[in-house]
């Protein structure tokens, strides 16, 4: 399924807020979204809504935003079943879905589905050739539907230029984004997601970020990565994160701060930079935030 792959625009949106809402909000803020100029809105599969159906909504919503899954849990749902979703939204909404698939988190996987999470590698091989096999038979779209893979470490992100149009790291510093980009070559997608937080005093800020880093600083795949990347052990688990992790991985300041950052990761070899605004309470949508970042940008 390796293709040319989806024009997202440089600049898009990673929320999980709107989960938090009901669905005609959630396709307000869709709306509200594509009129502040950014290119695409990125939406995660959890314990929440189904994440093809929000797709869905979202894109009825809209007329030219790209809407994004960061990520689909290929746990979810068997192969046949996950292309049928990704052709049925690639040909009603032409151009304007991109499925970003993963492999989750074991205790999202054997603690809450109660499936076996062995060997998330090689069973993603396994998922994306029977995929590739799948029958389908209603119409397909005329654009080829398009798959990226959400990759951190090497193995992964081969597997992800190899099979797939590309890679969707997810809690990473620039400094991955240099080696993604080495790993998947000059081709591929690599649509980075970026953490931020709107705020100048350092104390409150890193007091937000560490709120919504939490969850991510005590699972393997995100731990490991950050460790490869030099950090220890300690940095990532005393008082809920060291200010050189929290610093890492979110941007916090003013608007020129966050810009900086954004563009940190462009320099390292992204496409397309995905900024997931965060508040000190995770399930507050962040409207003002989103229009400040598109004003910095001159999206409108």
């Amino acid at each position: 399924m390796q293709n040319p792959h989806i024009d997202l625009g440089t600049y898009g949106l990673w929320t999980a807020t709107l989960d938090m809402v009901p669905s005609s909000v959630a396709k307000e803020c869709a709306a509200e979204i594509e009129e502040l100029g950014f290119g695409a809105l990125w939406i995660p599969e959890t314990v929440f809504r189904e994440v093809f159906l929000e797709a869905a909504l979202l894109l009825e919503a809209t007329s030219t935003l790209k809407v994004a899954t960061g990520i689909a849990n290929r746990y979810a749902r068997d192969a046949m079943t996950t292309n049928a979703a990704l052709q049925t939204l690639n040909e009603a909404f032409p151009a304007r879905f991109l499925l970003g698939l993963g492999v989750s988190h074991g205790h999202l996987v054997a603690g809450v589905r109660k499936q076996s999470y062995d060997k998330p590698y090689s069973g993603m091989v396994e998922y994306l050739d029977a995929m590739d096999s799948a029958l389908y038979m209603s119409p397909k779209g005329e654009t080829p539907a398009q798959m990226v893979l959400a990759a951190l470490g090497p193995k992964m992100l081969r597997l992800a230029a190899e099979r797939t149009a590309g890679a969707h790291p997810y809690f990473v510093p620039p400094e991955h984004t240099v080696t993604a980009r080495e790993a998947l070559g000059p081709e591929p997608l690599l649509a980075v997601e970026q953490m931020v937080v709107l705020d100048e005093d350092p104390e409150t800020a890193r007091d937000t970020a560490r709120k919504n880093m939490a969850i991510y600083l005590g699972l393997p795949n995100y731990a490991n990565n950050l460790m490869r990347l030099g950090f220890t052990e300690e940095e990532l688990t005393e008082g809920g994160g060291s200010d050189r992790v929290v610093d890492a991985v979110v941007a916090w300041g003013n608007e020129d701060d966050v810009l900086a950052r954004v563009q940190s990761h462009l320099d390292a070899g992204a496409d397309h930079v995905c900024i997931q605004v965060l508040e000190s309470d995770p399930a507050v949508v962040p409207r003002q935030g989103w229009a400040r970042i598109s004003d910095a940008l001159a999206l409108r």
